[in-house]
């Protein structure tokens, strides 16, 4: 037997060959790309970016310490839906469940939290409280029907998921235009909007828009920690996404975890979207779910479904959106976004391809090798 054993990768190795870093030269990427269509639209790159950068993070030119330092706030303030949809969406990819369905759970999230806002009389503080927590209810019993049928008949969440979003968004329109949920008087497809009682207060005075959702945002990163990182369950989630038949052998009941995680996972949706009926708008419209859901999975594939690279994500993306509006006044359309955001998901799939283009070490290959050199030494 040999007296010296193989080290594994080295530090540098393992920095350059981490999945953080490729998210991050994902993000590199995506800006390069951008630069040079920027430029091909005839529009100057540096007055652009620039304008990204004084939409989203500081105004130096503004004329007032308060209107420098709103684009920061207005960035955390269009993160908040994106992080805590992201981390709905990061513990269903945690179990290897694809719930696609953030759209319609939002929109039931924010149809129950905003029922409860303008329907029910309570007192402040609680009448929010209680306006949230029907929210996560809804979310979670709504994401919870993708996991009964996966977990009893198999179903693929993926289509189920997506049925249960145009069934939601239906659900919607039909809703919005019954009197009982429209504004009296008028016949806008449009809620009353909630009470004062109800509503999420502003954390700064006007003309800052950022409110306490954003305390709600770091609660559910904390709740998502815990749950994913210290709890029995998270450990089962983690256990049946690594390997379901594994899981199953050791005794996990892979049905029970994948009903489950839907319901969480829902959840934290339906959280979203009370988020934006209570706080962002003050009542639903037809569009109350926007883009979110699909812009959630961006967040939570960038932040490769861990707890603190979702926060990110969501702030990355909160400022792209809030940047995004300086930018059109430049002349660059507000599209340039989007084609941000769809170069990120294509490189964030495909990470070999991003190590490729960088010459980049694969650590887990690395790490792999000099365990079987190290079996082979001992031999």
């Amino acid at each position: 037997m040999s007296a010296r054993t193989s080290s594994g990768p080295g530090a540098l190795t393992r920095v350059f060959g981490s999945q953080w870093f490729v998210s991050v030269l994902a993000v590199i990427i995506a800006f390069a790309i951008g630069a040079i269509l920027i430029a091909l639209s005839g529009a100057s790159v540096l007055d652009a970016y620039y304008a990204m950068f004084r939409g989203s993070i500081v105004d130096p030119n503004a004329s007032t310490f308060v209107r420098q330092i709103k684009p920061l706030t207005d960035s955390l303030f269009y993160s908040i839906p994106l992080i805590i949809s992201g981390l709905g969406l990061a513990l269903g990819f945690r179990a290897g469940l694809f719930n696609i369905g953030g759209k319609g759970q939002i929109i039931v999230g924010a149809l129950a939290a905003v029922w409860v806002g303008f329907a029910v009389n309570l007192p402040p503080v609680l009448h929010t409280l209680v306006a949230l927590l029907v929210a996560v209810i809804a979310g979670g019993l709504y994401g919870g029907i993708a996991g009964v049928l996966k977990a009893k008949t198999g179903a693929n969440e993926v289509i189920v998921t997506i049925m249960l979003n145009s069934i939601a968004t239906l659900g919607l329109g039909y809703t919005l235009a019954q009197k009982a949920w429209q504004v009296p008087g008028t016949n806008q497809p449009v809620t009353p909007k909630v009470a004062e009682s109800a509503a999420l207060a502003r954390l700064l005075p006007a003309p800052f828009k950022l409110h306490v959702g954003f305390l709600v945002a770091l609660v559910a990163l904390v709740a998502f920690w815990w749950l994913i990182e210290r709890s029995t369950l998270g450990f089962q989630i983690r256990a049946v996404g690594a390997n379901a038949a594994a899981a199953r052998t050791a005794g996990i009941s892979v049905e029970r975890i994948t009903a489950i995680t839907m319901v969480l996972s829902g959840a934290f949706l339906g959280l979203a979207g009370a988020n934006e009926a209570l706080g962002t708008i003050g009542y639903v419209s037809r569009d109350v779910a926007g883009s979110i859901g699909f812009d959630a999975i961006t967040v939570a594939l960038l932040g490769r479904n861990k707890t603190w690279g979702t926060f990110g994500a969501g702030l990355l993306f909160g400022a792209f959106k809030a940047g995004g509006y300086t930018m059109q006044a430049k002349g660059v359309p507000i599209d340039m976004i989007l084609i941000l955001q769809s170069v990120i998901v294509l490189l964030i799939a495909a990470p070999a391809l991003v190590r490729w283009l960088f010459r980049l070490p694969d650590v887990r290959a690395l790490a792999a090798n000099t365990r079987k050199g190290n079996a082979d030494e001992h031999k």
